[in-house]
């Protein structure tokens, strides 16, 4: 009888043991898989930013959604982002209210700003994807109504776009 007692006193804390190193593994998995989660979002981001310059230079269309029409701007954020099936509003004004706004200092390559119309302060009336970013000093592509009336990359920074800013939303978590 002793000698059971004996070996049971050993066996607990041996269960114990292997019980609590399963709880770390479990964790280390967790961050794994996270950090793999991270990782592949970085690199999605990276692709479509990679996708959408290969249309700089594209000619301006209102209403245009397509390379050989032309972008007006949703139609551009919405044709690179339905490209990785994400599906965008087709109008600027549709990002008004959909997902969270982020602070500049959340700011992600492949996040969409938006902006306030140029003339009209009250309404949405431009998008653009953020292609490299620096909180309120980060660069975005867009298609531009303006005198370059083409996809192109442009300053946050800027006062023409500071000025009309209203939010920035992240497209990957909708």
């Amino acid at each position: 009888m002793k000698m059971q007692k004996t070996s049971l006193l050993y066996i607990l804390p041996l269960s114990f043991m292997f019980c609590k190193k399963e709880v770390t593994a479990t964790k280390q998995e967790q961050r794994t898989a996270v950090d793999t989660i991270s990782i592949a979002q970085s690199s999605e981001r990276e692709e479509v930013i990679a996708y959408a310059k290969k249309y700089l230079g594209t000619k301006y269309c209102y209403a245009g959604g397509s390379p050989e029409s032309g972008f007006d701007c949703s139609g551009f954020v919405n044709f690179v982002f339905k490209h990785f099936d994400i599906d965008l509003p087709r109008s600027s004004s549709g990002f008004a209210s959909i997902g969270r706004s982020l602070k500049p200092e959340e700011f992600q390559v492949g996040d969409v700003l938006v902006f306030y119309g140029y003339k009209d302060r009250n309404s949405v009336g431009h998008v653009g994807i953020i292609c490299e970013a620096n909180g309120m000093k980060s660069k975005f592509i867009h298609s531009s109504s303006g005198k370059e009336m083409a996809v192109m990359i442009s300053e946050l920074g800027s006062d023409m776009y500071t000025k009309r800013f209203y939010r920035c939303i992240d497209p990957f978590k909708m």
